[in-house]
Parts: C-alpha cells; structure tokens; sequence
C-alpha cells in the first residue's frame, strides 16, 4: 500500500505549502510592514505621564480611617460576612450574630457554641480589636473554626465595623 510513490507525494505535497506559507509570509511584510518600521520616531508627544511620579500612598491607620469610616461603603462589604453572620439580635447562624458586638463581652452570645480560641483575642470587641481581628483572624485567634482571609485595608476594616455599628 505505502509505496515509493505515495511517500514521495507526501514529501512533495508538504514542501509545497510550506514553500507556499513562506512566499506568503515575504508578500505580506513587503505590503504591511513600512521600509522605515525600524528608525527612530520622527516626533514625540509628550503625555504628561512620565511627570506624574507614583508617589506611594499612606496607608491610614485604623484609628484614622475608624474616624472617617463610611457605613455605606461597609454595607458593600457586609457580603463577605453575610453568609455565617446575621445582623438580627438572637439570629445565629453558622457564626455568632454580630448586631450590638462593638464593646460586647467576647464570645459572650447565649445559645452558640464558641471555639476556645476566642479567649486569647481579649475582654471586649472593641472596634480595634475588632479591626485585628478582621485582618487576620487565626493570626489573633490560633485554632478558631471561623475559616475567613481577612481584609487587609484599614479603611475597608473600618467601613465594615462602622457598618455593623450602625445597623446594631
């Protein structure tokens, strides 16, 4: 079946496109791509951007951003915390409900089941301690069962805590 002949078409069939593709390939940088491509720009014009230096921005620190905290941006972040938490007093979920927590006792809600982590956090949830936790919670909390990364922005800590606050 495969005999000198069919091998021999296959070879000149192949060599063909390829010859084909290249021709194809020299047609079209001669008609697309201009003689000069390669030179050196003939003007510039200045943008403005190359004089803006990023100037790296302070992060606020909590007590900064705690004093000019907007609920209404928290209430966007209230999502994250939607799904274990309820904001109605009385209401547990998978986690504690959180309606009045800014300077309630720790782990002080009748009828949840706390992890024994809470005890090293501190006496009260104060919005700094709240805020700490909120960043990182194994960090403050080694072995706590509440599984969640954290927000790093202070801002986004303070917005979310001064939401809470207020809807307590």
């Amino acid at each position: 079946m495969f005999d000198t002949m069919v091998i021999t078409k296959a070879v000149a069939a192949f060599c063909g496109a390829l010859l084909i593709f290249l021709l194809g390939n020299w047609a079209a940088s001669g008609l697309y791509v201009p003689r000069n491509a390669g030179e050196q720009q003939a003007f510039i014009i200045d943008t403005g951007a190359d004089d803006v230096a990023a100037e790296p921005v302070a992060e606020l620190t909590f007590e900064e951003a705690f004093e000019v905290a907007d609920a209404a941006a928290g209430s966007r972040l209230w999502s994250q915390c939607r799904a274990c938490h309820a904001l109605e007093e009385g209401r547990n979920g998978v986690g504690p409900y959180l309606h009045g927590i800014v300077n309630r006792e720790i782990a002080s809600v009748d009828g949840f089941n706390y992890s024994g982590a809470l005890s090293q956090a501190g006496e009260v949830w104060t919005p700094e301690v709240l805020a700490e936790f909120l960043l990182n919670p194994s960090a403050l909390t080694p072995g706590t069962s509440m599984n969640y990364r954290g927000l790093p922005s202070a801002q986004d800590r303070a917005n979310l805590i001064a939401y809470i606050e207020s809807e307590s």
